[in-house]
């Protein structure tokens, strides 16, 4: 693996795609979800938000402790 493979895996990260896609939403929700309280299109967080985002979260430490293995084989 070369130094550009390594930091595109490094940095690779979930998008509100992925988000959206697992809680089974519009992206558009999750942008919305995202806007500062007092913003007009502000919409409230998706039913079972936090246990999506621990899902996601642990996929991605799981892909940041293979990225760790494969560089120190």
């Amino acid at each position: 693996m070369d130094f550009i493979q390594a930091t595109d895996r490094l940095v690779n990260c979930h998008s509100h795609r992925d988000v959206s896609d697992v809680l089974g939403i519009d992206v558009q929700r999750i942008r919305q979800a995202r806007l500062d309280t007092e913003k007009a299109g502000y919409r409230r967080p998706p039913q079972g938000w936090q246990s999506a985002i621990a899902k996601l979260a642990r996929e991605r430490a799981g892909e940041l402790v293979k990225l760790a293995e494969d560089l120190e084989e």
